[in-house]
């Protein structure tokens, strides 16, 4: 028998409607109020400007001969133009694959023709690696946002006529965000209209921002946290985002102080800084109401010390790329240290013995599953794959073990799935293995998650070198180091006689990672 877990908070209205209904909702009535201002230069962009520009954007496309369902890839760090090309293309009908921008050109090529686009926007400082990448794609004209030699200027766009919203369907494919899995190369998620107007309507017992508020984003718009908690929430919500392109700790610590920041969306490596980081007492926080934190487990323990140093509250959530993302967050005064908050409205949760398949009750810990309107369509072009994480009941299948307690919060504890998470990037082990594999000295090899305090994991490889063969396991590193971003670095190596394997041929990461905490304790 199913145990159904229901979420405590009251359901929302899910509109039927296309996503700039929704996010351009404050633009006829507050159109002069400021949207979106890049942190590093002061530039700056009205409600109003947004939306004219995103139809400006949406005109030039359709005028191009870009149609409803074509794919438009950003390559982008975050800039205040990132939502008005993300939303031109959704008011053309267009799909957006959002791209990695530290990516190297192998990854970007696999993107890009994985997802079938046909424009590319990037910048100038990214230039090199998406020409090289689109020599073998069917990419037919690359934009960038700043002046490149080889580029069409970004601007060329915006002074095309503008036109409204291209008729689509709620479940019309909107955007295609990569998640890693635990086999293969990254594969695209299949985000409708529907799911992410759905979950920003889901946020409003939870994530609802006053309409005074300003937000640092500095969490990467290509990434679902970013694109949709803060990119599209802010605007959701009518509030003001300050762009951050990269992460400098002195600059963010300043911009909070500056623009009297009043919440942080943030992921846990930033908030390591917050709470031990000596310059942090050099900047007026005052203003800063709460901290959130997502894409990684947040200890108990750090978020009480950074609470305590900035004198704000510090709550988890906790979602996927393919729930679009947040399935569960903390409300307003309902905060309880180490958990990911409460179910977001309209949402349903089991919690399942990954062994035996049976249903478990409150305070037992198995596989969290999730069934709601944020639920990704699937993999694009990957049935097999999205059949595994999808049952034909509609429940997610997510690969975190966890439990829910007496006050419907929830808890992770583990990770089923075998991903490893650096600095909230997803990195799959199963990549890494098949390009260490590609190495001539190297018969066999598994990676596997460290603990680290700063990062969360890390990237560790274990290698079996083939017979007679030597090599230098440094080089090793550096060979797949060439091939990946730098988040997906190998950053431990060991050489050993083999890797630990099932009898159906499955290495056994678990026994490795057995085996290291082991080796811990014992050096504890």
């Amino acid at each position: 028998m199913s145990i159904i877990f229901n979420s405590p908070l009251p359901n929302v209205e899910l509109p039927e409607t296309s996503i700039g209904e929704q996010v351009f909702r404050h633009a006829g009535v507050a159109p002069d109020k400021v949207a979106f201002v890049d942190g590093p230069t002061g530039r700056s962009y009205t409600y109003g400007q947004v939306e004219e520009l995103s139809r400006r954007v949406a005109g030039a496309l359709v005028a191009r001969g870009f149609r409803k369902g074509e794919v438009f890839a950003i390559m982008a760090p975050n800039l205040p133009e990132y939502a008005i090309a993300f939303h031109g293309v959704a008011i053309a009908g267009g799909v957006a694959t959002t791209i990695n921008p530290t990516y190297t050109a192998e990854e970007v090529e696999y993107q890009l023709n994985d997802a079938g686009a046909k424009y590319l926007l990037t910048i100038s400082m990214f230039m090199d690696v998406a020409s090289e990448a689109v020599t073998h794609s069917d990419v037919v004209e690359v934009f960038t946002i700043d002046e490149s030699p080889g580029a069409t200027p970004f601007t060329a766009l915006l002074n095309a006529e503008p036109i409204d919203q291209v008729p689509v369907d709620p479940h019309d494919l909107l955007v295609l965000p990569y998640s890693s899995g635990t086999t293969g190369l990254p594969k695209g998620v299949m985000l409708s209209h529907y799911n992410l107007v759905s979950n920003l309507a889901q946020g409003e017992h939870v994530l609802g921002l006053e309409d005074d508020e300003v937000i640092v984003a500095v969490l990467p718009f290509f990434h679902i946290y970013g694109m949709e908690v803060l990119m599209n929430g802010v605007m959701y919500w009518g509030a003001t985002a300050v762009t951050m392109p990269r992460f400098d700790l002195e600059q963010f610590l300043s911009i909070l102080q500056d623009h009297k920041v009043t919440r942080a969306y943030l992921v846990p490596p930033i908030i390591l800084a917050l709470a031990k980081h000596p310059i942090v007492e050099n900047y007026d926080l005052s203003a800063l109401r709460q901290v959130f934190s997502g894409a990684a487990p947040l200890s108990a323990e750090l978020a009480a010390e950074a609470s305590a140093r900035i004198n704000a509250e510090v709550v988890q959530g906790y979602g996927l790329t393919e729930t679009s993302p947040v399935s569960h967050a903390t409300p307003p005064g309902r905060f309880k240290p180490g958990s990911i908050g409460v179910t977001v409205s309209n949402t349903e949760i089991r919690v399942v013995d990954p062994e035996s398949g049976v249903d478990l009750d409150r305070n037992e810990d198995g596989e969290i599953w999730i069934r709601g309107p944020q639920v990704m369509q699937g993999y694009l072009n990957k049935p097999e794959a999205t059949k595994i994480t999808i049952d034909e009941d509609g429940w997610l299948h997510t690969g975190d073990i966890g439990h829910v307690d007496g006050d419907d919060h929830f808890y992770i504890v583990d990770r089923l799935k075998e991903l490893i998470k650096y600095k909230g990037f997803q990195v799959p082990p199963a990549e890494l293995e098949g390009l260490l594999l590609k190495h001539p000295d190297v018969a066999d090899a598994a990676v596997i998650p460290i603990p680290d305090e700063e990062a969360g994991e890390l990237p560790k490889a274990f290698v079996v070198l083939k017979p007679g063969h030597e090599a230098d396991p440094e080089e090793i590193v550096a060979f797949v180091g060439g091939h990946v971003a730098h988040y997906k670095q190998i950053r431990l190596i060991e050489v050993v006689a083999e890797i630990p394997k099932s009898a159906s041929g499955k290495i056994l990461r678990r026994v490795l990672r057995d085996r290291e905490r082991d080796k811990a304790a014992g050096q504890a």
